[in-house]
């Protein structure tokens, strides 16, 4: 039987502005009547006339209101003369497996409906964004143009006869007006194991974490926080490299993640921390949030890594893998509030190193011209150019290949690095949900300081060390590529120290506004202290400036990283 497109009149929504990385709102914000259809057609439209014919991946988290998305997907991109959707078996699909499809396969690009680390279920978060050809989130000129058709749609193409079964490995072909539209449902990890076998050393990791007669065996415990990664966890790590069922937890993707909030930080990732800290045969740890791009990283007791500190050890010991021993390294990336511990690395390697804007789309165009092979954000992510997104269990056999290679410990890769190179202690204060004019207002006294040049030359007395400013801006972000300019990226006060702090608006909530506070105090000699007594004095300096409780009135943090 041939189906019927349909053509529904609609009404446009003024708040479709895609953020960071794509659309975020509350669950119930995306169904209200034709909001997700509206969505979805400015997508394709935003692609003009080469989404005909064309095919797509379509795949999310398995966060509540996935496979309604994924229905309504169907039945417009077939509207719309897609030619054919790959999607996960469940509509379950990584991020980071997203982005290997569709460079795998040379796709158009991908459909993925995921808020990321944030909350799931049906009070809670829900989101899409649109990936290019590359593999990675769509650039800002092309989210622009989406947000563009959004605020004038007036109807969109849709076959509401067409019904996918999404349980059922295989291909669904339905004739849509003497034109066939193919759904291909998959398993949404072979082809990420495959790759991943092409990257690492998959005998060695079994060896290490097996044990031998040189080495004990090598205790892990994998938190998948009942997001997207638990399957792939199964399947890598249980089934492929031997790991047990102590290793592994909350491998079950749910909903609303189990009332979860799947974020992998100190904060939400207490479970995993306790277990190591109460249980010494733990020798590592690592937790992923809910589409599987972030990590956190752990060593024994909790030995916790800073991203910045994973980042900058990774790019010293790439000889470690032999994905970049094949492909050579090209440079490093990091988002400008990430500390500046790579940058360290970069200089003794003689290798190109970039600062972008926070948004994994910006290491896109630098990746694709061959100027970067590894990269990071402060928000616990790294990945290379093996993708163009962040990898949470790449991040994960990364280290682990470094441990495997070098025979060092979390805390002695640290701590080895830190003699080195000096050590970048790094905190993250995160104000969630706030009232939005007061934090713009805050962000318009801040901006006033820097066009005034008002803090310049400034010192600020503390106990042991002062802090004298060196410089104050808005930064700004020209791409070496495109010459594409970013604009207003987050307030910067840098001290002649090397010390940093930044204040930057999130672009990944899906209501109110969150305030990130980030503090970074440099030191080349002082590298075993504790991280809260050494960041103390930049905090507190960060306060007065901001007068951040005055404008918001928080007398503290959400979330502190």
């Amino acid at each position: 039987m041939s189906l019927t497109v349909e053509i529904v009149k609609t009404i446009p929504y003024p708040d479709q502005k895609p953020g960071t990385s794509g659309l975020r709102k509350k669950v119930s914000v995306f169904q209200k009547e034709n909001y997700t259809e509206n969505f979805i057609q400015s997508i394709l439209d935003a692609n003009g006339e080469a989404i005909v014919g064309s095919t797509l991946v379509v795949g999310g988290d398995g966060r509540y209101f996935l496979e309604e998305a994924v229905a309504i997907i169907a039945k417009i991109a077939a509207a719309n003369k897609v030619s054919k959707l790959i999607v996960g078996q469940n509509g379950i699909f990584s991020t980071p497996a997203c982005s290997h499809i569709i460079r795998k396969y040379k796709l158009l690009g991908g459909i993925l409906l995921t808020a990321s680390h944030n909350p799931g279920g049906p009070t809670e978060d829900f989101g899409i964004k649109f990936n290019c050809s590359n593999g990675g989130p769509a650039p800002d000129a092309v989210t622009e143009e989406i947000f563009s058709l959004s605020k004038k749609i007036e109807s969109y193409k849709i076959v509401n006869g067409l019904n996918v079964s999404l349980s059922t490995i295989g291909k669904q072909s339905f004739d849509v007006q003497g034109r066939q539209f193919e759904v291909e449902i998959i398993d949404s990890v072979q082809d990420y194991l495959e790759y991943m076998q092409e990257i690492f050393d998959f005998d060695k990791l079994k060896t290490l974490i097996k044990g031998s007669k040189e080495r004990p065996s090598f205790n892990v415990l994998i938190d998948s926080m009942h997001g997207v990664t638990g399957r792939y966890v199964e399947k890598i790590f249980k089934e492929t490299l031997g790991c047990g069922e102590k290793n592994v937890t909350r491998t079950n993707t749910l909903p609303d993640f189990g009332g979860f909030h799947p974020d992998p930080n100190l904060t939400y990732c207490k479970e995993l921390v306790q277990k190591l800290q109460d249980d010494c045969a733990y020798d590592f740890g690592a937790a992923f949030d809910g589409d599987g791009d972030r990590n956190m990283l752990l060593g024994k007791k909790a030995f916790f890594i800073t991203p910045n500190d994973s980042l900058a050890i990774l790019a010293n010991n790439l000889e470690c893998i032999p994905y970049f021993k094949k492909n050579g390294v090209f440079g490093f990336a990091r988002s400008m509030p990430t500390a500046a511990a790579v940058d360290r690395v970069a200089k003794k390697l003689n290798t190109e190193n970039f600062e972008t804007p926070t948004g994994w789309k910006y290491f896109g165009n630098l990746m694709d011209a061959d100027r970067i092979s590894l990269c990071g954000e402060e928000s616990f992510g790294t990945g290379s150019n093996h993708i163009r997104e962040k990898d949470g269990i790449w991040a994960a056999l990364a280290f682990l290949s470094v441990i495997q290679h070098t025979g060092k410990s979390v805390q002695e890769l640290c701590e080895d690095h830190w003699k080195e190179f000096g050590r970048n202690y790094f905190t993250r204060y995160d104000y969630e949900n706030c009232a939005e004019a007061p934090c713009k207002d805050m962000m318009k006294h801040l901006q006033e300081l820097a066009d005034t040049k008002a803090l310049i030359g400034k010192s600020f007395p503390t106990t042991g060390q002062t802090y004298t400013v060196k410089e104050m801006d808005n930064f700004e972000y020209v791409d070496p590529i495109d010459k594409s300019v970013a604009k207003n990226q987050g307030i910067r006060i840098i001290f002649e120290c090397g010390s940093r702090i930044i204040v930057r608006l999130s672009g990944t909530g899906s209501s109110g506004a969150t305030v990130r506070l980030y503090g970074e105090n440099y030191s080349q000699n002082e590298v075993l202290k504790s991280a809260q007594d050494m960041l103390k004095p930049i905090i507190d300096i960060a306060l007065e400036v901001t007068k951040l409780k005055e404008y918001t009135g928080r007398d503290a943090p959400t979330v502190i990283t």
